[in-house]
């Protein structure tokens, strides 16, 4: 059973890996994720039985942990938003003004007093943590390392460089906060699609409603400024859709009567009266913020690799410190006051917040980013995954071309013209609800009198014979034309090659295809240029798929037809086998989600693809727009960039300013940069990448 519950009073990373890490011990449930971003504690109960009195438990457990953090099943938002009016912020403004004005006095007792009173004014809170925490038994976090430090400095009587150091800690704690707020606010801005009422139609009666309460085949309303509530078909009325928040895409929607609508969109003007067809937990709007919320659970390696290093590095460093104030004043000159200080500026050199909140920042904004851009990365291990991509196998329909079939040709014979060929065609298919009749009448609107279409007949998998006007009209393939012994001097180049005859002679044949994306050729173009080889696999005969493969740009052996969907398992299976790097299947249909289940990273189309499809898939594109792909593949190397800058920036400096203070060179002041200076530094560093251009 996957529960969730919402955390408060947790400001600190590293405490957020110190609560997951005890959390993970516990027998009885497993998958546990704690998201120190989005402040939401998740995990998997394993015994049911447990479920009586759980979050009691989890409660006590978390508090001996870290005191005052609490486990909540709902959220308040008005209690979530960060007050900066509060009073440890306050404090801490109080304690930098003491701070200031303890270098205008000269007296050294009251000197010392002012900025005694500025450290105890900034970094109460910290000191009771790491007291609280050593009788605890786990204090070996960055409180106990900015306490012992801080201390060791007043012990030392420099006061001023422990006030200096708290009071550039804790600001350099805002800052943190603020970036992360910040980072969240895409996250929060998808979360108010959520919509929160239906307007239920009953008996004639208007009802407001949860979108919970509806049912499948129920009439709701939607008014003007109202969210869309659940998935269905306007079945009255006619409207703009603003579907911006779900796809990313700027420009509305014109719907009308028969017009799918997907819930979580904004109708602008007209009140529409919409059936629904999905109930609320299978709406468009529920799984993209199920997707959303348990994005961040699934970790890259990075992540992981980042919390089990600082778990390991603050004990490490703390015995190093040791070392540094009581061993080496027995083998080197100084003495022990002179080694305790440069122990000191060790400990604050060493505390790991630039790695520990910067990485998984990183990972956290880019997901943000996608999600705004309408590319729904399921976790930040597909995002980091994305980076080693070699390959891309694309499915044709629906995918690479619109899934919409459109008159391509018209070829004439006999004097006929091309409109009179289109409207002999039309009133053969004036009736048919074929898809590809569907594409002939929509190519031109011709006027034709339906009462005057006689003997229709239609032959399932050959075409259509009418009278109209005293003209016989036979619409349909080859081997119809042949049974009417209409010979066709020539090969037909497609199988959605229509042939048209009136009166026993042929007027011509039209060509029918399924219309290219707009961005496809493009996408195609850029992957080359990064040195990413494209396939395409279809069901569709090998006229058709090689001539829409090869307008692509794709080579010739990297385009596969007529394949069934156990085709298309073994050639995905044979491609992954050719290539040393990851290979991406994106699809659209409910055949395509064997494939997307056995790719290193499976890729679905949100607007037309089917449910099963994008249940498999890692990545959702909500606009089905492929060029989203390369922004993904662009937004990953972007990422991956920021987290190698971060690392090698808070390691290297890190490095050399520890050891430059064991010997010496290095104050009080330059630690604290080398902490929280960098940690700042870092995860502005990760913020670039909501305003990058990606």
């Amino acid at each position: 059973m996957f529960k969730k519950y919402y955390i408060k009073n947790l400001h600190c990373g590293g405490c957020a890996s110190k609560i997951q890490y005890e959390f993970e011990k516990i027998s009885f449930i497993s998958d546990v994720n704690l998201n120190f971003y989005t402040k939401t504690f998740s995990f998997t109960l394993l015994e049911k039985e447990k479920e009586k009195n759980l979050l009691n438990y989890f409660n006590n457990l978390v508090n001996s942990i870290e005191e005052g953090v609490l486990f909540e099943e709902k959220i308040d938002e008005s209690e979530e938003k960060e007050n900066l009016t509060s009073l440890k912020n306050s404090l801490l403004v109080f304690g930098m003004l003491f701070f200031l004005v303890g270098f205008f006095i000269k007296d050294p007792i009251y000197k010392n007093t002012v900025f005694f009173i500025a450290y105890v004014l900034s970094g109460y809170d910290i000191l009771i943590k790491a007291i609280k925490n050593i009788f605890k038994g786990k204090f070996l976090d960055e409180n106990f390392l900015m306490s012992t430090a801080t201390v060791g400095a007043i012990f030392l009587r420099d006061f001023s460089e422990a006030a200096g150091v708290m009071i550039f800690f804790k600001v350099g704690d805002f800052f943190q906060e603020l970036a992360i707020n910040n980072s969240k606010k895409s996250i929060k801005a998808l979360m108010k699609i959520k919509p929160e009422f239906a307007n239920l139609k009953k008996d004639g009666i208007i009802k407001k409603v949860s979108p919970e309460d509806v049912d499948i085949d129920d009439i709701i309303i939607i008014k003007p400024g109202e969210r869309i509530p659940l998935d269905g078909v306007i079945i009255k009325g006619s409207s703009t859709i603003d579907n911006s928040a779900l796809t990313g895409e700027s420009l509305p929607i014109l719907t009308d009567i028969g017009f799918q609508v997907s819930s979580g969109g904004i109708n602008i003007n007209g009140v529409i009266e919409m059936k629904v067809e999905k109930i609320y937990s299978q709406s468009t709007v529920n799984k993209i913020l199920e997707m959303v919320e348990q994005a961040s659970n699934k970790k890259s390696v990075t992540e992981k690799y980042i919390t089990k290093f600082a778990r390991y590095y603050t004990p490490l460093v703390v015995i190093l410190s040791l070392i540094i104030a009581f061993i080496f004043p027995l083998f080197l000159t100084g003495g022990y006051t002179l080694w305790i200080k440069r122990a000191l500026i060790f400990l604050v050199i060493s505390c790991p917040c630039a790695l520990v909140l910067s990485v998984p920042l990183t990972f956290f904004s880019s997901i943000g980013k996608a999600s705004k851009e309408g590319i729904l990365i399921k976790g930040s291990n597909y995002l980091d995954g994305l980076k080693n991509i070699g390959t891309v196998v694309f499915d044709k329909t629906g995918t690479l071309t619109k899934g919409k079939f459109k008159v391509t040709e018209i070829k004439t014979f006999n004097s006929f013209t091309e409109e009179q060929v289109l409207n002999l065609a039309q009133v053969a298919e004036y009736h048919s609800n074929h898809p590809i009749a569907k594409a002939i009448m929509e190519a031109k609107k011709n006027e034709i009198i339906e009462e005057e279409i006689l003997e229709y007949m239609e032959n399932p998998g050959y075409g259509i014979s009418v009278l109209y006007r005293n003209m016989s009209i036979l619409v349909g393939n080859k081997k119809y034309m042949n049974i009417n012994k209409i010979n066709i001097p020539f090969q037909e180049e497609s199988e959605t090659t229509i042939y048209v005859a009136n009166d026993l002679e042929l007027a011509g044949y039209i060509t029918v295809s399924d219309e290219v994306k707009k961005d496809a050729l493009q996408t195609i173009k850029e992957l080359d240029e990064k040195g990413i080889e494209s396939y395409m696999l279809t069901g569709d005969n090998k006229i058709i798929g090689s001539k829409i493969g090869k307008s692509l740009g794709l080579k010739e052996h990297h385009i596969f037809t007529q394949l069934l969907p156990k085709d298309k398992v073994d050639i995905f299976k044979k491609i992954k086998q050719m290539n040393k790097k990851g290979v991406i299947f994106v699809g659209d249909g409910i055949n395509d989600a064997p494939v997307l289940a056995l790719s290193d990273i499976g890729i679905s189309m949100g607007k037309l693809g089917s449910d099963i499809a994008i249940e498999s898939s890692d990545i959702v594109l909500m606009n089905d727009n492929p060029y989203q792909i390369v922004k993904a593949l662009d937004l990953s190397q972007f990422t991956n960039k920021i987290v190698i800058q971060n690392v090698t920036l808070a390691l290297s400096i890190k490095g050399i300013v520890m050891i430059l203070g064991i010997f010496g060179i290095v104050n009080l002041w330059l630690a604290i940069f080398a902490d929280v200076g960098v940690s700042v530094i870092a995860i502005l560093n990760a913020s670039r990448i909501l305003t990058s251009k990606i």
